[in-house]
């Protein structure tokens, strides 16, 4: 919205100018979803305290997450109008990525949403039955890569890039629209099994969502797209103020959410992160990329499902418990050590990501 204003004003004065850089709008935009969340975080929580919106704790878990219960969660609400004020503020609103993304991280979040209202108001422990949270998920999966596909004006859009090899671009055809709907929903179910420790989730997301703001605002510049040997989506730059106004929502909401946690993001912001990281990913063609960036997304999610298969095949569980991050409190590691650890995996991957930029 701002853009337009300021592209006014330019006619009056040059120096508005300034405001149509890319870069400057994204920091913009970071800054913007920072302060949203720096104000609107302690009304949030007063408001849930007041209204008894708070955690329920598994009796099977650790024991220090007893101390847990009551917190305040759905505060992955207050990360959505962070990321959607800055991104509506500052991004182009002609181009058709932004609205995409937007729509499908919110789509993502009304779910979460409510299931967390199921659990947390209803007193419905089940929260939605998870064939419908699917059902759910499948429409909005499927509604972003149908959207993507019919919008797709170069072929770069729908191809597979492999990292490190420059010319190995594998056409999809209609396959793109099972490969992002695979994308977009793992990824989300994946950043929400992640959403068990504080801070745990948020900053992987950030860090991710950071890394994937940089691969949009080269694949959108036709120049560093080539020089670089990465696909050049045309557009796709607008996405690094959605990306900017996701680290910028992310760090302010860890400043609430940080061990000890005075609020939690709940299904409606756990859903709704992993979505957008998924959609941005496809868009950047960067889908393996992301897989490697998210490696700690990937590690719980496989701990879950080879918990789960052992269990049912052999009687017997491989962890301790899972997600894998309980296994580790559970064998003594403080929640913090366990937290931090897992950040500095994440940045160490996002770096290996950032990486396949150049080593082609």
């Amino acid at each position: 919205m701002l853009l337009y204003l300021t592209q006014y004003l330019t006619k009056l004065y040059s120096g508005f100018n300034v405001f149509n850089y890319l870069t400057l709008r994204a920091i913009l935009a970071a800054i913007t979803a920072l302060l949203i969340s720096f104000i609107a975080g302690p009304l949030m929580i007063r408001a849930f305290t007041a209204k008894q919106i708070g955690q329920h704790v598994r009796s099977d878990g650790p024991q220090s997450h007893l101390s847990k219960k009551g917190t305040p969660t759905m505060g992955g609400a207050l990360i959505l109008i962070a990321i959607a004020t800055g991104t509506l503020l500052w991004a182009d609103l002609d181009n058709h990525f932004v609205w995409i993304v937007i729509l499908t991280t919110l789509a993502f979040g009304l779910i979460g949403f409510w299931d967390d209202y199921l659990k947390l108001v209803v007193g419905n422990s089940r929260g939605l039955i998870a064939r419908y949270k699917y059902f759910w998920q499948t429409v909005a999966g499927l509604g972003c890569a149908m959207a993507l596909y019919m919008t797709a004006r170069v072929p770069a859009e729908t191809e597979l890039f492999v990292p490190v090899f420059k010319h190995v671009a594998i056409p999809l055809g209609a396959g793109f629209v099972a490969l992002t709907y695979f994308v977009v929903v793992g990824t989300s179910n994946a950043v929400n099994l992640t959403d068990g420790l504080d801070g745990l989730a948020i900053m992987p997301a950030a860090m991710v969502g950071g890394a994937l703001g940089i691969f949009a605002w080269a694949s959108g510049n036709i120049v560093f797209a080539n020089y670089l040997g990465i696909p050049h989506i045309p557009g796709s730059g607008e996405l690094a103020v959605f990306c900017s106004s996701l680290v910028g929502a992310g760090l302010g909401f860890l400043w609430f959410n940080t061990y000890p946690a005075q609020v939690f993001m709940g299904d409606v912001g756990a859903l709704a992160l992993g979505a957008a990281l998924g959609v941005v990913a496809v868009v950047v063609r960067q889908e393996i990329v992301l897989f490697i960036m998210g490696g700690v997304f990937v590690m719980e999610t496989v701990s879950v499902m080879l918990q789960v298969g052992s269990f049912k095949l052999r009687g017997k569980r491989i962890f301790k418990m899972a997600p894998i991050h309980h296994h580790f409190e559970l064998k003594g590691w403080a929640e913090p050590k366990v937290i931090v650890r897992f950040w500095i995996i994440t940045f160490i991957l996002v770096l290996v990501g950032l990486a396949t930029l150049k080593i082609r």
